[in-house]
């Protein structure tokens, strides 16, 4: 009985084959849209911001756009099969954390301001490097939120690990206080983290 049970596994039809792994072809389909989409986003990104429309010009922007999707497309489009309507969610909540970003950076300003001409300065200023764990899954969501804390004046990210375990270096307690904190719910509200 065990001969024949092994002969009816190995007369296996390559069809059946097909339908337990995705073909070539359908594996490629599914690499090519996140390519083809970070390709248009930046291209478009490259047109409005240079504002040259010679052929140079745009042929350095294809250039640099190709080569800069092919290494990041993974990056911004996470999973292979794109969902359109939650990708739009998320581009449209990152649009409105960034006026709360820049007024994070406003007062971060204000703050170093009052630092740096405060009379005990050399007293106010504890230099350290705090670290924790982020609550963030996504690869994406983690690069926003240690770009967000480097872009804050006062803090730095000095390391993030594929764990989510952050380093960062802060001036004083005052800008070491608010880590994690509100800035990283607003960042895993955005990618859809909550």
């Amino acid at each position: 009985m065990d001969v024949q049970n092994q002969r009816n596994q190995k007369t296996e039809s390559p069809n059946d084959r097909d339908l337990a792994e995705p073909s070539r072809s359908s594996r490629a389909r599914k690499r090519i849209m996140p390519f083809l989409l970070t390709f248009f986003i930046m291209f478009v990104l490259w047109i409005l911001l240079s504002g040259k429309f010679d052929a140079f010009h745009l042929s350095l922007g294809i250039i640099s756009c190709l080569i800069v999707a092919h290494f990041s497309a993974d990056l911004l489009f996470e999973t292979p099969s794109i969902k359109v309507t939650r990708l739009t969610g998320s581009w449209i909540r990152f649009v409105r954390y960034i006026p709360w970003l820049i007024y994070q950076i406003f007062l971060a300003n204000l703050h170093l301001l009052y630092l740096s001409f405060h009379p005990k300065m050399m007293e106010l200023i504890d230099p350290q490097i705090i670290k924790f764990k982020s609550k963030l899954q996504g690869d994406l969501s983690r690069v926003t939120f240690a770009n967000s804390i480097t872009l804050t004046p006062g803090t730095i990210t000095v390391y993030v690990s594929l764990d989510g375990n952050f380093s960062v270096h802060a001036i004083d307690e005052k800008s070491r206080e608010g880590l994690p904190g509100e800035m990283e719910a607003r960042i895993a509200r955005v990618f859809g983290e909550k």
